[in-house]
């Protein structure tokens, strides 16, 4: 009967953390740049460190070319050497002039939509860090969603790491989630 009674309280204890979870936000957005571009389709996951802190990676148009290059870099506010956060930049090779691409407004704002590409732990961020950003840029999506991240000691707001998965492609993918 022992058993019984103590696999049952185990269970409950197991189960009782995934009561309480949902699935992440969704935050979308559209890009201040509209137009009917369409990129070759990719999907990758970075795993993100104070030693490889930065990466970068050429999207290309449906054709094939080098269009875009997609940026990850970390902040590191007030001349600190200790990341913080890292910013998300996705940059038009041929029209240079529109800075990131992954914003709502080219005018900067504290407004969710123009800071999907700010993977911001802090609690009073734009965007939940785990949110599952959605920016249309064109005629594509980029689909940002922080999976898993560690801070050294755990309430410091210094990272240690940061796995993020992108998925860039054609259609819409709200539609299939």
């Amino acid at each position: 009967m022992n058993r019984i009674v103590f696999a049952v309280v185990a269970c409950g204890m197991l189960a009782a953390p995934l009561l309480g979870q949902s699935s992440p936000a969704t935050v979308y957005a559209e890009s201040f740049r509209n137009g009917p571009t369409r990129v070759t389709e990719d999907s990758f996951e970075l795993k993100l460190t104070p030693e490889n802190a930065s990466y970068q990676q050429s999207i290309k148009d449906a054709q094939g070319k080098d269009r875009y290059v997609l940026t990850v870099i970390p902040q590191m506010p007030g001349g600190d050497d200790k990341i913080t956060s890292w910013a998300v930049t996705l940059r038009d090779l041929r029209h240079s002039i529109y800075g990131n691409l992954l914003l709502a407004e080219q005018e900067a704002s504290d407004e969710a939509k123009n800071n999907l590409w700010r993977l911001d732990p802090n609690q009073f961020a734009p965007v939940p860090i785990r949110a599952r950003r959605i920016m249309k840029v064109e005629a594509f999506y980029v689909v940002i969603q922080v999976k898993a991240l560690h801070c050294t000691p755990l309430d410091s707001p210094y990272l240690d790491s940061m796995t993020v998965q992108f998925t860039i492609g054609n259609s819409d993918p709200r539609a299939s989630h």
